[in-house]
């Protein structure tokens, strides 16, 4: 059973370079490797692959850009295998990333999704734990050893604090197809897909063990949505949305936890400061209207 990485490509041709190797260094062998070009204009990335001469790798160049969520849904609409993770193409495995996820598969087949355990680089590499990964190491559940996580318990830690780390995550192909990505969604799109599973019953393997390198860094979309607001307006939309679904399954402290959304206006908060001092008032309102209304913006 292989596991299968799909990897949209648009940005840096070196850690690309960097992600691919990373994979070509895997210490289990049963893996597949599909790139996605969403239009990058420089078509060197394609004959890059081609001399690396590995049957294991794939690759397809989108008709036209995409976009960073469509591109998601088409690595899941081009996936074949059952088990699949959408890396990012600056991230890094590191060499056990495949044999650990297959064997947390091997002992919990029914799972609908394997979060293996990550080490945050910065841009040039170095393991490094800014702020936001302090805080989302506070939030996640303290396992020392493999364990399966699901049901209200999962939601709410979730929902306190998205501590997941959606480039390291395998899912179970034929679950994530049936729900597909929210179009609607550019940032919290996988906390949304996470939820929606494990309100249908859906358990999530988590590994404490580091096999994932993600790299941080203030290019990211996460960064710059974060910025303006416009992530808070996402994620108020996701967690609100999330209270009415975690409620009508009878899961009131999960309910709480989507409609305190704490760490999200903490989050908010801590962006005030730039943003009082770029003068962008749309800025500034966006964030405060996050940090201290439970609505959305009309």
């Amino acid at each position: 059973m292989p596991i299968e990485i799909l990897m949209p490509f648009y940005g840096d041709p070196d850690v690309f370079h960097e992600a691919v190797r990373s994979v070509l260094a895997q210490e289990d062998p049963h893996w597949r490797l599909l790139v996605v070009d969403d239009c990058y204009p420089d078509y060197s990335p394609e004959q890059w692959l081609a001399d690396l001469a590995d049957d294991r790798i794939g690759y397809v160049r989108n008709e036209r850009n995409l976009g960073l969520n469509r591109s998601f849904q088409r690595c899941v609409d081009l996936a074949t295998h059952d088990w699949i993770t959408i890396m990012g193409n600056d991230d890094r495995l590191l060499p056990t990333y495949v044999g650990r996820v297959r064997a947390a598969i091997a002992a919990h087949p029914g799972a609908a999704l394997v979060q293996p355990g990550v080490e945050v680089i910065d841009a040039a590499g170095r393991v490094t734990l800014p702020l936001a990964d302090r805080i989302k190491a506070h939030y996640r559940p303290d396992v020392t050893t493999t364990t399966v996580l699901g049901g209200e318990d999962l939601t709410r830690s979730l929902l306190r604090g998205n501590w997941a780390y959606f480039p390291s995550i395998c899912w179970r192909r034929e679950l994530v197809a049936a729900h597909g990505f929210d179009p609607e969604l550019g940032v919290v799109l996988d906390l949304a897909l996470m939820l929606d599973l494990i309100a249908d019953g859906g358990t999530m393997v988590l590994d404490p063990v580091p096999s994932f390198q993600y790299r941080r860094h203030e290019g990211s979309v996460s960064a710059w949505t974060a910025q303006d607001g416009s992530r808070f307006v996402e994620e108020k939309t996701v967690l609100l949305r999330a209270a009415a679904t975690v409620e009508a399954l009878g899961w009131k402290r999960a309910g709480r936890a989507a409609r305190w959304h704490l760490s999200s206006r903490l989050n908010a908060m801590t962006r005030l400061p730039a943003a009082l001092r770029s003068g962008r008032r749309v800025d500034v309102r966006s964030l405060l209207r996050h940090v201290f209304s439970n609505r959305l913006p009309a």
